[in-house]
């Protein structure tokens, strides 16, 4: 006597590309990317082209990874009323920023548009649970013209006095005129790429990814990341320095080209030597106080 086995097939399968929820999740990639493909294509472009935005190519993959790597809540419920609210307000942000020509707004409202698809198929804390790749996928987004250069010039002004005043320690005459500092027979221009905006917008998103991964408590991850803006300001006038004494004593060469940009390099990695050190003292004081509060 033989047994005929039905197969069962899975709700993924070709087979059932007619299953409603396919048909949704269908409609739904095709309506999201009708709406944001030009937001969608300037990001990637400006992730590509400008290198204050470049971490953009690594954060925003990593986020997605993470998201992926948690996965969804056991208890997780759709908020339908929620998430069509976040929809609503990333339509009208998207379509505000298209009248206004303003590409941030346009990119925010993308984000926000993934932010009420997880609220309307999971639920709110199904977002909040994704925290991390949330914060990750916001510090993604390049901030506006405006802003960076507002947070740039202060940034300048910051290393040239740090630089200037490590070399006079070292008993080299200076003199600084703003974001110009002038040693003898050489002057040295602190520009806005050197500003060290680009190393400061890397470690806060270091900052936040070694505290969300390596770090229990809000307060500590919190502390982390501001520790991040001292460590990236210090080290960037560091550099300065560093490049206004081989200017001096080595090569004026020195302070510009490939010598330049690889120096800039080799202080990052210094700058997360320092930040991942102070991310593993945290650590070490955060499992200490749990023993603590466990033997009270």
């Amino acid at each position: 006597m033989s047994t005929a086995v039905a197969p069962v097939s899975s709700p993924y399968s070709p087979s059932n590309a007619s299953h409603p929820g396919f048909l949704a999740i269908a409609l739904t990639a095709v309506a999201f990317v009708l709406l944001f493909a030009e937001s969608m294509g300037s990001l990637a472009r400006t992730w590509w082209n400008s290198p204050e935005a470049g971490h953009g190519l690594l954060l925003a993959p990593l986020a997605m990874w993470l998201a992926w790597r948690a996965g969804v809540r056991k208890d997780a419920e759709p908020n339908i009323a929620l998430g069509i609210v976040f929809l609503v307000l990333a339509i009208a942000l998207r379509y505000v920023g298209a009248l206004a020509a303003e590409a941030f707004a346009m990119r925010v409202s993308m984000f926000v548009a993934i932010g009420g698809l997880i609220v309307f198929a999971w639920g709110f804390r199904q977002l909040l649970a994704w925290w991390l790749p949330v914060i990750l996928l916001g510090l993604s987004i390049p901030l506006p013209e405006i802003v960076l250069s507002g947070l740039a010039l202060p940034l300048q002004f910051k290393a040239s006095q740090l630089g200037a005043a490590l070399l006079e320690s070292r008993g080299i005459p200076v003199r600084l005129d703003g974001n110009v500092i002038r040693l003898p027979g050489h002057d040295l221009f602190v520009t806005e790429a050197c500003s060290g905006l680009r190393s400061l917008t890397a470690l806060l998103s270091l900052g936040v990814l070694l505290g969300g991964v390596m770090l229990r408590h809000p307060a500590s991850r919190v502390a982390l990341v501001l520790v991040a803006i001292p460590v990236a300001v210090l080290v960037n006038g560091v550099r300065v320095f560093v490049t206004g004494f081989l200017a001096l004593f080595v090569d004026p060469k020195l302070a510009e080209g490939a010598s330049h940009i690889m120096e800039g390099w080799l202080l990052f990695l210094v700058s997360f030597a320092i930040l991942l050190g102070v991310t593993w003292l945290v650590g070490k004081v955060e499992k200490r106080y749990v023993k603590e509060v466990a033997h009270a």
